[in-house]
């Protein structure tokens, strides 16, 4: 059975209220419209539309009908438009936002690379600890970390990040190792935008007050004190890695740390992505996944 015979036609009737000006829109004779609109109402056995000389309206069940051809043939509509973008090469422009530090250690290098193999794609990116409207502000794209609020927006998930507890060998030398996490209180604790420590205490979220002689809301202020042995840090991998690699700094508590962070590409809901956007979410996923 040919179901997908005539519909074009109905929908082009009902929207303009006429055979003629249907036929005139597909290109095709009037006579042609009739048929396969009547073919249409003899296989499902319902009158479509009120005919008159003057006026072409629809019925009760026409109006229903009418309905969901509108949405298949949007839907049609939007996978040769998908199909399209797909095949075509990735160039224009994308607005992209994310936060300071990790835009500056992480995201900067992707973009980097990233243009290198697309050259007709240009970037601007706005580094900023603010959670930007992104329809108001014309962004395309967002990096967001942890939670995320109901905003219907669309997130995908690029990779994670964990948070270490850590100092030096000899800050920890001098006034030994906390085994607890009741034995932060007796330590020098370096403190970022919040002075409550996150942990994962038996599968349990547990949140532990610290103090020290030390409060910075640069991570990278914070670690360049920690590298002088003066306190203990909490920070997110991209701050302390190549210290932890090279053993300028050392963990501890790592049997609390707290579950690993989600890193989101945050972008509108549209009907369909961009290849551009796409392009580049896929390719920063790779990249940090690595």
């Amino acid at each position: 059975m040919k179901v997908w015979e005539g519909v074009s036609e109905f929908v082009a009737v009902a929207e303009s209220g006429s055979f003629t000006d249907a036929s005139k829109q597909l290109g095709i004779s009037v006579a042609q419209v009739s048929r396969q609109v009547t073919a249409i109402e003899e296989r499902l056995k319902v009158k479509l539309f009120h005919r008159t000389t003057r006026k072409v309206s629809l019925t009760e069940s026409g109006a229903l009908y009418f309905q969901h051809c509108r949405n298949v043939l949007d839907g049609l509509a939007d996978a040769e438009r998908i199909v399209s973008h797909f095949h075509n090469k990735p160039q224009g422009s994308i607005r992209l936002t994310a936060p300071i530090t990790y835009g500056e250690e992480v995201v900067v290098p992707i973009i980097n690379d990233f243009l290198i193999e697309y050259k007709d794609i240009d970037i601007r990116l706005d580094l900023n600890n603010q959670r930007v409207d992104l329809m108001g502000g014309g962004y395309d794209l967002a990096i967001r970390h942890g939670q995320l609020a109901d905003s219907g927006l669309i997130a995908k998930k690029l990779t994670t990040r964990q948070f270490y507890v850590c100092a030096t060998p000899e800050y920890f030398e001098r006034y030994g190792l906390p085994n607890t996490l009741s034995e932060l209180k007796l330590h020098n604790c370096l403190i970022g935008a919040s002075d409550h420590w996150r942990f994962s205490n038996q599968g349990k979220s547990e949140q532990i007050q610290v103090s020290g002689n030390l409060r910075c809301n640069s991570g990278h202020g914070l670690v360049k004190a920690a590298l002088k042995h003066i306190g203990i840090v909490q920070l997110p991998d991209h701050y302390v890695h190549k210290h932890l690699a090279e053993g300028e700094l050392v963990t501890v508590l790592d049997e609390f740390k707290q579950e690993e962070e989600n890193v989101w590409a945050v972008y509108p809901d549209k009907h369909f992505l961009p290849v551009k956007i796409r392009t580049l979410i896929d390719f920063m996923s790779k990249r940090m996944k690595s």
